[in-house]
C-alpha cells in the first residue's frame, strides 16, 4: 500500500502560540504560516526530515475541554532535565489518573497532554538504534 501519515493536526484557539511552544520543545522549523494555520517540520536534513509527520496547528473557536484521544510521547536522553526544560517553555505537569508510572504526563500551553518517557536502557534498545530509539545509519555510531 502506498500511503503515509503526512501530518498530525492540532486544534487551538491560538495556533501561533502553541506552535511556538512545540517549535522550541522539539527544535523543529516553521515551514508554513498563514492566518489560523502554522506548520512545523523536523530540522532539514535530520533523520526525522521527510519521515516524521508534520505538526499542523489550526485555529478553532472552542478551547480544549476534555482529555486528548491522541497524544505525543517524547523520548529524551534525560527525562528530568527535559521535564524542567519543557516547564521553562510553558508546559506543566498534569495528573490524568496515571498513578505510579515511569513517564511524566505534561500539558502544553493549550492544555494538550503529552508524555515524557524515560530514556531507553542499553538492554532495551533494538539493534541498530541510538538511545533515543532512532535508527542508526549504517557506518555511523550512536
Amino acid at each position: 500500500m502506498e500511503i503515509r501519515i503526512q501530518c498530525l493536526c492540532i486544534d487551538s484557539t491560538d495556533p501561533g502560540r502553541v506552535a511556538s511552544f512545540w517549535e522550541s520543545a522539539l527544535g523543529w522549523r516553521r515551514t508554513f504560516e498563514q492566518e489560523g494555520q502554522v506548520c512545523l517540520e523536523p530540522p532539514e536534513g535530520s533523520p526525522e526530515d521527510g519521515v516524521a509527520p508534520d505538526l499542523v496547528f489550526l485555529r478553532v473557536p472552542e478551547v480544549k475541554a476534555v482529555k486528548n484521544r491522541l497524544h505525543l510521547d517524547l523520548r529524551p536522553a534525560d527525562q528530568s532535565a527535559e521535564v524542567a526544560r519543557l516547564e521553562a517553555l510553558g508546559a506543566r505537569q498534569v495528573n490524568i489518573g496515571q498513578d505510579d508510572v515511569s513517564w511524566v504526563v505534561m500539558a502544553d500551553p493549550d492544555g494538550n497532554e503529552f508524555d515524557v518517557l524515560q530514556p531507553l536502557s542499553p538492554n532495551a534498545l533494538p539493534p541498530g538504534h541510538d538511545p533515543l530509539g532512532r535508527r542508526i545509519a549504517p557506518g555511523t555510531q550512536a
